[in-house]
């Protein structure tokens, strides 16, 4: 009988389970939010460049605490993508400067989520959190391109917003490692991220004190819209970089009716710059 009644008390403990973390996360994002303590480093360094008097020396001296943000820095500073004239850059203020603020930010949070998706907790998890890491890297550099030569917007925070329009999703599944139902069935949680990350990420984005406009440029991201033929706003750039990174695989999570192929990945004006997305996401991917 007992043998009988498992399969049914399996299912009941997973719904219970997914609907005491949802209720948990609900709770924690209603007052302070507690980050892993691999994000303490790019905390501080927002809490630096959220200070009007914020300077390259100022900045530099933060990054400087973390050997880890300052190598990735350096060696993001001399890419292909960062430094096609080949001249290198060998001291962190100087590769700040070639990067510019935002992207100095993004290569502290990228560390930050690169060391949750390799955290041992996280094991469990070790496809999903790797494949969106990767995404997150992908989105970011094709957001980059396709700012830089189809609009008007800031490419810096195109790249920025890029990297961290999925961060929701790592902070599910940093959830999700405390509830044993939900760690033996990683696709129900591939499911709930999908469904979640995005609302959640919102609240992370404003509590890491990232500006509005990331904030405003991320949401509903992975909802189906008319087709972007001409982007213009920051939400254009990453709905069609999302797409181009793979997103549909993750939209069709949401039991959304979706095309088949949406009609931006065939436009010309995108196909044009498949190759300039895809070497720039190679020279991303080589650093992480």
């Amino acid at each position: 009988m007992s043998a009988l009644n498992t399969p049914d008390k399996s299912i009941s403990e997973l719904h219970d389970q997914r609907l005491a973390m949802l209720q948990d996360i609900a709770k924690e994002l209603e007052g302070d939010v507690i980050f892993p303590v691999c994000f303490d480093a790019t905390i501080q360094i927002s809490a630096v460049m959220k200070s009007s008097t914020a300077s390259i020396q100022r900045v530099t001296h933060e990054i400087q605490k973390d050997p880890l943000i300052t190598a990735k820095l350096l060696r993001l500073a001399n890419s292909m993508a960062f430094n096609p004239s080949g001249v290198k850059v060998v001291d962190l203020a100087s590769a700040v400067t070639r990067l510019g603020m935002e992207n100095a930010r993004s290569v502290a949070l990228a560390c930050a989520m690169e060391q949750l998706m390799r955290s041992r907790d996280m094991v469990a998890f070790e496809d999903i959190s790797k494949a969106i890491w990767q995404h997150s890297l992908r989105t970011a550099m094709i957001a980059r391109v396709i700012a830089r030569q189809l609009t008007r917007v800031n490419p810096e925070i195109a790249m920025l917003a890029g990297l961290v329009h999925d961060l929701g999703a790592f902070y599910l599944l940093d959830r999700a490692r405390h509830y044993p139902e939900l760690v033996e069935r990683p696709k129900t949680v591939a499911y709930l991220v999908a469904q979640w990350h995005e609302s959640i990420g919102t609240i992370l984005l404003d509590n890491l004190g990232l500006p509005e406009e990331i904030i405003e440029g991320v949401r509903e991201n992975d909802q189906p819209r008319p087709t972007v033929e001409n982007p213009r706003t920051l939400s254009d750039v990453i709905y069609v970089a999302n797409l181009f990174a793979g997103g549909l695989e993750e939209i069709r999570l949401l039991d959304l009716p979706v095309e088949v192929e949406p009609a931006e990945l065939t436009l010309p004006k995108y196909l044009a710059l498949k190759d300039e997305m895809d070497a720039a996401c190679a020279d991303m991917l080589s650093i992480w």
